[in-house]
């Protein structure tokens, strides 16, 4: 591992224009090889805060850097798995084809996808247990099979970060519980960051909480309590760890 931190945010601050801040004076280090949960309620401004960390929006105020470069700089090293993807799953496409987009910014801007691409593309099935689907039509999957088929493609760019916005939303429990397995195992090679609206998280396997709420409060997962919890959303919440199938007010 590098010594360079994954993520360092200094003093940003960000508004879509408005009098009212969106994020207000975050800062926070994130080391690589972390696994970095963030979490907070509605509009409390999570997702901006991923889309500033991916380049996609630039700070009022402040620096961000990934790697040590600037967000922009950094995409190679990052892959990313949205909370809405637009993909029709009735479109004939197969499991390959649907991973080989995740080499758009790695293959060459003419012509077909080398055998390098390809390559990497079942590399990252398998990665993600799915290798022998990889002739199967996308529309066919269930749906966690889908969500590893989309993570496949966030890792198909052979990332060293990879970030996932609300990845279990609309998942069985059951198919959560092999997910968050998946993650663990993934966590051994890559720093993790992954977005949720949900204060469900798997104790024994999150490191790191970023509380998001305008404000950014960043806590080992260890010292995360209800009172916190419940401050941030402004209501009581209960904290369910799923390593141990009990909630914890």
């Amino acid at each position: 591992m590098s010594a360079t931190p994954a993520i360092q945010v200094e003093k940003v601050c960000f508004s879509y224009g408005g009098p009212v801040s969106v994020l207000e004076d975050v800062d926070f280090t994130i080391a690589e090889g972390d696994f970095v949960s963030i979490i907070g309620p509605n509009g409390g401004g999570k997702t901006t805060l991923l889309r500033l960390l991916l380049g996609l929006l630039q700070p009022s105020s402040g620096r961000i850097r990934v790697f040590g470069r600037r967000p922009v700089e950094a995409r190679p090293f990052i892959g990313y798995m949205p909370q809405h993807v637009q993909l029709d799953p009735r479109f004939p496409v197969s499991v390959l084809d649907v991973v080989l987009m995740g080499r758009l910014g790695h293959a060459p801007q003419l012509g077909p996808f080398r055998s390098a691409d390809r390559q990497a593309a079942l590399d990252a099935l398998r990665q993600v247990g799915i290798a022998d689907l990889s002739r199967r039509s996308f529309a066919a999957l269930s749906g966690g099979q889908r969500q590893r088929v989309l993570i496949a493609r966030a890792l198909a760019c052979r990332p060293r970060l990879l970030m996932l916005d609300e990845p279990t939303a609309n998942l069985d429990i059951g198919v959560q519980d092999d997910f968050h397995q998946l993650l663990r195992e993934m966590n051994r090679s890559l720093t993790l960051l992954i977005v949720s609206h949900d204060v469900g998280f798997v104790a024994t396997m999150v490191k790191t909480v970023v509380c998001v709420n305008r404000r950014v409060a960043v806590h080992p997962t260890g010292s995360i309590t209800g009172e916190m919890i419940s401050e941030m959303y402004g209501r009581e919440v209960g904290m369910v760890l799923h390593s141990h199938g009990q909630a914890r007010e």
